[in-house]
């Protein structure tokens, strides 16, 4: 009876096994999702090993948001002079002139700086560049249309206008000095020069005619009563508008009507 009995148990034994390795090991050779082959174990029995499953795909990078276009600056307007009492041009520009009300004309701008004929330098000293509020106003606009058509100049230099309250502005004062700009009403302007450097002048030579005119003709256009230019710097304009004067091949004298009527020629 021991024979047949331990030849049934063997029988039992030996189909388990197959059975597990059917379980492992598919007629098709691939192995179940998450399986891999088998792994003799001391009793005789089979386990598998667990294959680690793939890592979760990282997230896509962030797609950055489009850069917006440049927006071109905006041709620069003259200031907003606010509730400020209007300026007031007292007396002549030549004679018995001052200022009320004035207003200060920037260090520098887009379109311009601001040159300090006696001392030789950019900017100017505050005290020397006073004006009306419609001086003011002019000045910036006609220098900023002059950048916009040519962009490739350098800032115009502006040099006196009138002390903070008007008033003689002789030799004094430095340099020359002016027999006018007393009362707001005028502003010398310093030829481009050719070779571009962001000083005066030494000498008509050194004068862009092409630039300098356009100067002259936008100033004129916004209502200049008078542009005086230098006698060697050929220079044109209507008559008794534009006139030549000596010290003036370095820049030119605008000076523009009273809007009030009460200074004057």
């Amino acid at each position: 009876m021991r024979g047949p009995l331990l030849l049934l148990l063997a029988s039992v034994v030996l189909g388990a096994g197959a059975a597990v390795a059917a379980v492992t090991e598919r007629s098709d050779g691939l192995r179940p999702p998450g399986l891999t082959a088998r792994t003799a174990a001391p009793s005789g029995s089979v386990v598998a090993r667990a294959t680690p499953l793939p890592p979760a795909l990282a997230p896509a990078p962030a797609v950055p948001a489009p850069t917006p276009a440049a927006t071109p600056t905006p041709v620069p307007t003259p200031p907003s002079m606010g509730t400020a009492p209007a300026s007031r041009a007292v007396g002549r520009p030549f004679r018995d002139g001052r200022l009320e009300n004035g207003v200060l004309l920037p260090a520098q701008g887009p379109g311009h700086r601001t040159w300090d004929a006696p001392l030789q330098r950019s900017p100017s000293r505050a005290w020397r560049r006073w004006g009306t509020d419609v001086l003011v106003a002019t000045v910036l606009q006609v220098l900023a249309e002059h950048r916009a058509a040519h962009p490739e100049s350098p800032p115009i230099l502006v040099g006196d206008l009138s002390r903070p309250r008007g008033g003689i502005f002789d030799q004094r004062y430095g340099g020359l000095g002016h027999a006018s700009h007393q009362n707001g009403l005028d502003v010398d302007i310093y030829y481009p020069r050719k070779d571009r450097l962001p000083i005066e002048a030494a000498r008509a030579s050194q004068v862009d005619r092409r630039l300098s005119q356009d100067l002259v003709d936008r100033f004129l256009a916004r209502g200049a009563e008078f542009v005086f230019v230098g006698r060697n710097v050929r220079l044109r304009g209507p008559k008794g508008r534009v006139s030549k004067l000596p010290h003036h091949d370095d820049h030119l004298h605008v000076r523009i009507p009273d809007p009030d009527g009460v200074g004057g020629r």
